[in-house]
């Protein structure tokens, strides 16, 4: 009797070791397929050489686009934020963040930030954040997208169909020659 129930245990035993392996084996894949399918870094943009979270400036703190970017609503480009701009708040803000610091050394060198480029239109197009943002209050998002859910943003290259599909669904200037190729 002693031997049956000994053995009873060792086939318990090794049928709890396979759920185990097998378990373990299902986690695994999972975790495999979701690297490789849907890697949580895929979509992130290009590394900048200060690390800037727009998730955290527009989206946690709330920050206007306009308080950073403050040439939109009055010419072509909507311009990068100026050193200066950042010490507004990181004066007083993380002043001693390595990545504040990274930004100061830049500020007492009289360096610009060799920021990455994001958007890009083609050159042969001609591209005003006037009439878009300034007279017809579009917002931002519109056409950069959710930035205040992204800490890294993705290149865009605009293409000639997002624009004409945007004027259309608005009544927007159509003709070519007026609207964006002069």
């Amino acid at each position: 009797m002693g031997e049956q129930a000994t053995s009873q245990k060792n086939v318990k035993g090794r049928g709890q070791r396979n759920y185990i392996w097998i378990g373990l084996s299902v986690i695994l894949f999972g975790m495999m397929a979701y690297l490789f399918f849907d890697f949580p870094f895929a979509s992130i943009g290009p590394r900048q050489p200060i690390f800037f979270s727009h998730r955290i400036h527009a989206g946690v703190k709330a920050i206007p686009c306009q308080f950073c970017h403050p040439f939109t609503a009055r010419s072509q480009n909507a311009g990068l934020p100026s050193i200066e701009k950042c010490f507004f708040c990181h004066k007083y803000i993380i002043p001693q963040h390595p990545q504040i610091l990274n930004e100061w050394e830049h500020f007492v060198a009289k360096k610009p930030v060799p920021w990455v480029r994001i958007f890009f239109t083609p050159d042969y197009v001609f591209f005003h954040h006037r009439p878009h943002v300034g007279w017809n209050k579009i917002d931002c998002t519109e056409c950069h997208g959710d930035i205040k859910s992204r800490d890294r943003l993705i290149p865009v290259n605009f293409k000639m169909g997002f624009c004409v599909e945007c004027h259309r669904k608005r009544k927007a200037q159509l003709d070519c020659w007026l609207a964006c190729h002069r």
